[in-house]
């Protein structure tokens, strides 16, 4: 029996965005979120006004509705580990997360599946905050793995390779917070000295071709559907662009695909996770980062597929059938991030300007104030049909939107 009414916990885009898919879907949204101005407020049948990792708040959640989806992954394990253990019912299930949600464990977890990700070594090691703290069970789950896990050694570059190194933390970073790139002594000294005692984790730079990604989505009998690979393009750490589908040869695809399938089948998964990975000048698919929720790289989904990332989550958790992954139209997503600090009232001369180009959809997340960096919106722009020279057809839309956007700071 499918389910009608859902908790989700997280108020910000991504919530928003399962907005139109819930309604025709006939699915009611209950929303917890902190702020009367998060912008899945204005779609939800109710909400709770509390942060999202309020436990005591996610109670109350849980009375509300039938079960509980999650909008990002930062949330309070233990506490929600409890509410699960008394019959609360998440989906996906923590268990799934677990791998997850500290960066050093998912890369022990990739690599465990036999799957090429970059060299890495945890570099500082802390408790944890009680309320983050793992069960008994989950520690000797991990003690296990770990008696069959050794840890690669620190990546010293050799002659031959990229001098750069990356320190990621490994709680809570995301949109490039959180993440370093450095290429001398003393920079990676200074980052430990700035990052303190948060828990971190140091790894190989990957000088990559290209950014690749996938949105894959599993069932709860276990039928997973992978969406088209994408290519992303980065600026700042930040996501500035998305181009479907990427122009990468059949077996690439292949083996993304693949990779998609391995990892939503030992997750045991329920929903859409969203998968990050590198290409090689040499053609080598490296791992870079699993969310466990609808993902930026698949925005794209609302107006260039038969059915969006959205509606494909809700339909994953809520036990309908998962719908098809087609591309209609080969297409460009551009997030519209914020330059300066504002109102956003300040950027509506510019979304009509990019309103006006052809076949361009624009989605505004209803954000009250800008802040560099920020995401406030995306755009995507639709090709009338597939070509031979549709990436530089894709990357000339792209150009028109930001030039629009950024002016002069593009």
């Amino acid at each position: 029996m499918s389910i009608k009414r859902l908790g989700v916990i997280g108020g910000g885009q991504l919530a928003w965005m399962m907005g139109n898919a819930a309604s025709s879907l006939g699915i009611e949204l209950v929303i917890q979120t902190p702020h009367q101005t998060d912008p899945a407020v204005s779609i939800a049948s109710d909400t709770i006004f509390a942060a999202v990792d309020d436990a005591s708040a996610t109670v109350n959640l849980a009375r509300r509705c039938e079960a509980i989806t999650f909008e990002n992954e930062f949330i309070n394990l233990g506490a929600l580990r409890l509410l699960e253990e008394s019959g609360v019912e998440f989906r996906p299930k923590l268990d799934s997360m677990v791998p997850l949600l500290d960066k050093y464990d998912q890369r022990c977890f990739l690599q465990d599946l036999g799957l090429t990700v970059p060299r890495f070594v945890a570099i500082q090691q802390v408790p944890l905050p009680e309320h983050e703290r793992y069960t008994d069970e989950e520690l000797a789950a991990m003690e296990a793995q770990e008696k069959d896990f050794i840890p690669p050694p620190p990546p010293e570059p050799l002659p031959d390779t990229d001098p750069r190194l990356v320190i990621k933390v490994r709680r809570l970073g995301y949109d490039g917070q959180g993440i370093f790139i450095v290429e001398e002594k003393e920079e990676f000294w200074n980052v430990l000295d700035q990052l303190g005692q948060t828990p971190a984790i140091l790894e190989q730079f990957i000088p990559f071709e290209r950014e690749l990604a996938v949105v894959a989505a599993r069932s709860q009998e276990g039928e997973i559907v992978v969406y088209p690979v994408v290519e992303t393009q980065q600026e700042n750490q930040v996501c500035r662009r998305v181009l479907a589908p990427a122009d990468i040869s059949s077996a690439v695809k292949d083996e993304v695909e693949a990779i998609a399938r391995k990892i939503l089948d030992k997750l045991q998964a329920v929903g859409v996770f969203g998968i990050e990975l590198f290409l090689t000048a040499e053609g080598q698919v490296i791992v870079n980062e699993i969310s466990p929720r609808t993902h930026n790289s698949g925005h794209y989904t609302i107006d260039a597929c038969k059915t969006s990332q959205f509606e494909q989550h809700l339909r994953a958790v809520c036990g309908l059938p998962l719908g098809e992954v087609d591309l209609l139209k080969p297409a460009v997503m551009v997030n519209l991030l914020g330059y300066e600090h504002s109102q956003t009232e300040y950027y509506s001369l510019k979304r009509q300007l990019i309103a006006a180009i052809p076949n361009a959809r624009i989605h505004w997340y209803g954000k009250t104030e800008s802040r560099p960096g920020r995401k406030l919106g995306h755009v995507t722009v639709l090709l009338d049909e597939p070509s031979a020279n549709q990436r530089d057809q894709l990357l000339e839309l792209s150009r028109q939107v930001e030039s629009i956007w950024y002016g002069e700071e593009n």
